[in-house]
């Protein structure tokens, strides 16, 4: 009988859902967060989003515990939807841009859902190309949010991006530049 290879178990980031927040200090984080800019570096730890961690949980990079009880995927989000309720919409634009290769990050200190880092730009290093904010088909938009989003974005030097999720979970990204005449 010929032998079969085992197959080496892949270590996954070990992680922790505290409160509103997910966060791990092993050293595979930190790696990751060195080569591919997931997370945020606090106090010796790495800080992750909520669509960081479930997108790294689906990829099956990571886990997360809560109260030393693992977490699938589904009880994640279903946690993850009591403390923020547009959890779904901010995931779906997060998984999408993360998988053509931007780096999203959040940019709550901006007024914004996300900050979008054009493909091969550094974090930390370069600034953000846009100020995304993600939204769903059946959700309003008055010019008045239009506009506050906009000057946000101009403010911040930055071009406005916003990403409509439509029922199919479908991305249409809408860019608005600023011309001078």
């Amino acid at each position: 009988m010929p032998k079969t290879k085992k197959r080496k178990k892949q270590d996954k980031i070990s992680a922790k859902l505290f409160g509103e927040i997910i966060s791990s200090n092993s050293k595979k984080a930190l790696d990751l967060y060195g080569k591919s800019r997931f997370g945020e570096v606090k106090g010796g730890k790495i800080i992750y989003s909520f669509p960081e961690a479930l997108y790294l949980v689906e990829e099956k990079k990571m886990e997360v515990k809560e109260g030393g009880k693992k977490l699938s995927f589904d009880k994640l989000i279903n946690r993850l939807r009591e403390i923020d309720k547009k959890i779904m919409i901010k995931y779906v634009v997060f998984r999408d841009l993360r998988k053509r290769g931007y780096i999203i990050k959040t940019a709550l200190k901006f007024g914004a859902e996300f900050r979008v880092y054009d493909k091969g730009k550094k974090v930390g290093e370069e600034h953000a190309k846009w100020i995304l904010f993600p939204v769903s088909e059946n959700s309003e938009l008055t010019w008045k949010d239009f506009s506050a989003r906009n000057r946000i974005a101009h403010s911040t030097r930055k071009n406005l991006l916003i990403a409509v999720v439509d029922s199919e979970n479908d991305v249409s990204y809408y860019e608005v530049t600023w011309l001078k005449p």
